[in-house]
């Protein structure tokens, strides 16, 4: 199964942080990451019961660190809009349907969930290549965190064996830089340059490439450019236009 990370970003509650633990050990995840939490004590280590190894271990780190590492972000969100125009939330998956969505991956995927009081906001949503959302009744729509962890896990437990090995992030990242740079050289307006990326990073990330797929459209950008102006040609050595020739033109920038 992919190696899965429950990041809970600046968790209020110390005992929401112990039942978390302790529902992802029950459903077999021991990979929990903590954002700027609250102090851990007494309460957690009591909810968390027999999944003290789980809180012991766990990695506190940046969001910043959690995007730079993980193949695949997830933002897990109890609002979602139902407007296909929206770019940042949509589409969304039930937890379920993420379970089809990640069961062939075979790399690093983080599983964001918000603060209680306000859940994730607008940039950590906007920067997911996921967004996931439970379905619940209209009367009372909103979980607790760690009732919400436990839905996710149960759903993704028990994940057969990865079949497909995807890109690594930086490689994304010179990707995601590599369609920026285009829009300048299509003179796409700056108005809608921020929706246009963030739909970019959602079919992309859904798309779940491997390095050779996101060298592809490296090489196809690059071909673009080079009828676009010419003299890009003659700047490009190879000829290639793939995913290392662009890395080493960034590092020189």
């Amino acid at each position: 199964m992919p190696e899965i990370d429950i990041v809970l970003v600046e968790p209020l509650y110390d005992g929401n942080v112990g039942f978390a633990a302790r529902v992802m050990k029950n459903f077999g995840f021991t990979r929990l990451v903590l954002i700027n939490p609250c102090k851990l004590g007494e309460e957690a280590k009591g909810r968390a019961s027999h999944a003290q190894d789980v809180l012991k271990n766990a990695d506190v780190c940046t969001i910043e660190d959690v995007f730079s590492r993980s193949n695949i972000v997830i933002a897990t969100t109890g609002e979602v809009s139902k407007s296909a125009c929206h770019a940042m939330r949509m589409p969304f998956y039930s937890p379920k349907e993420l379970r089809e969505r990640i069961r062939d991956v075979d790399g690093r995927i983080s599983i964001l969930f918000g603060r209680e009081n306000w859940g994730l906001n607008n940039d950590e949503v906007k920067r997911s290549d996921m967004i996931c959302t439970i379905p619940t009744h209209e009367m009372y729509p909103i979980l607790n965190l760690s009732h919400a962890v436990g839905v996710v896990c149960y759903e993704l437990a028990n994940l057969p064996l990865p079949e497909i090995r995807l890109a690594p992030p930086q490689d994304m990242e010179y990707l995601y830089r590599h369609v920026d740079r285009y829009l300048d050289e299509i003179h796409h307006p700056d108005f809608k340059r921020e929706n246009t990326m963030t739909l970019i990073r959602r079919v992309l990330g859904r798309a779940n490439l491997t390095t050779r797929e996101a060298s592809t459209l490296h090489g196809l950008l690059r071909r673009s450019e080079w009828h676009i102006d010419p003299t890009l040609l003659d700047r490009d050595k190879t000829g290639k236009g793939n995913l290392i020739e662009f890395r080493e033109d960034e590092e020189k920038r």
